[in-house]
């Protein structure tokens, strides 16, 4: 049979691409990428969440101060900043200026600042030395700002320049005044935003379900008018312009507001809800997702209970 060198190069090549076919389909991913569900270690208890550089997330535990770091694409991760004694962190946030990650500590009254890449311990604050819970945290371009919310005040960390810290930081107490309706023995000042131009800051009041504008020198609050709605059981904020996402944690869900350009009013516009929420905590924006960490409140823990991030669209 007559074979010329074409009909050999259109065999081989046929059997090349026969070959590739075959190595694609052995080399597919294990996993999706930007998975629904993201685990965190068993018994982890996690409550905040912050977004890092890139798919970079990182997620704090309650009881034990341990940060998780993960990325969203792959669904993969580790601990980052590992368990210790006598720590707690509750919200986190991650500044990209100094790459600094600044953690709430709840009931011991401190702050702790971590490096974002090597989870070096880089300073310890303390805020309070009376019964509190330091609960979350916000960065503007000079402070970083912390609510506790067993008592009416926040508190102010100075920043130096690029967002670093100072050789010695220090905070200042506010105290939260005007409109602010403080309840006692109750769980009041939980989520802190701040606007895109950092002269005010939002906090939700959990207990009360009302979300407050904030003077950040003064503590001077104004309550958002909400038209009548309410946001009882908030946790975690996220403000993205003039839309704000309050996390409801034990109404499992995600409050969608639209406020007015002067953020002292706004409404409900929508209510974001996933069978896969188990009590969620707080979230971070990930392009048109959300992911939300499920704290799982209500569930006794235990060292293999199961916690995780869940990702549902941004609306």
């Amino acid at each position: 049979m007559f074979v010329t060198q074409t009909t050999k190069r259109h065999s081989l090549l046929a059997l090349l691409l026969i070959a590739l076919s075959f190595t694609l389909i052995g080399a597919a991913p294990a996993h999706q990428a930007f998975p629904e569900v993201i685990p965190l270690p068993n018994g982890f208890q996690p409550e905040g969440i912050a977004s890092g550089r890139g798919n970079t997330f990182y997620v704090g535990s309650i009881p034990t101060g341990a940060v998780y770091r993960g990325d969203v694409r792959s669904g993969e991760g580790e601990v980052l900043v590992p368990a210790q004694e006598g720590r707690s962190a509750i919200g986190l946030k991650y500044d990209s200026r100094s790459g600094l990650l600044f953690v709430s500590g709840g009931n011991t009254g401190f702050a702790y600042v971590y490096d974002g890449k090597t989870g070096a311990n880089v300073a310890e604050i303390q805020l309070s030395t009376t019964p509190s819970f330091i609960n979350d945290v916000v960065i503007t371009k000079d402070a970083a700002y912390f609510t506790n919310s067993f008592q009416p005040v926040f508190y102010r960390v100075s920043l130096a320049r690029h967002g670093g810290l100072p050789p010695a930081p220090t905070s200042e107490e506010v105290p939260l005044g005007g409109d602010f309706q403080f309840i006692p023995d109750a769980f009041n000042s939980n989520g802190i935003a701040a606007t895109p131009n950092g002269k005010a800051l939002i906090i939700v009041n959990s207990s009360e379900g009302a979300l407050y504008k904030v003077d950040p020198a003064t503590g001077d609050a104004k309550r958002i008018d909400l038209g009548g709605g309410s946001v009882p059981n908030g946790d975690g904020l996220l403000l993205q312009g003039k839309t704000l996402y309050v996390v409801q944690n034990q109404l499992n869900q995600i409050a969608v507001i639209r406020l007015k350009s002067d953020f002292t009013s706004g409404s409900i516009v929508n209510t974001i809800t996933s069978e896969l929420f188990r009590v969620p905590t707080t979230i971070a924006r990930f392009g048109n997702s959300l992911y939300a960490v499920n704290a799982r409140f209500g569930t006794p823990p235990t060292p293999d209970t199961e916690y995780e991030v869940v990702r549902v669209p941004r609306k």
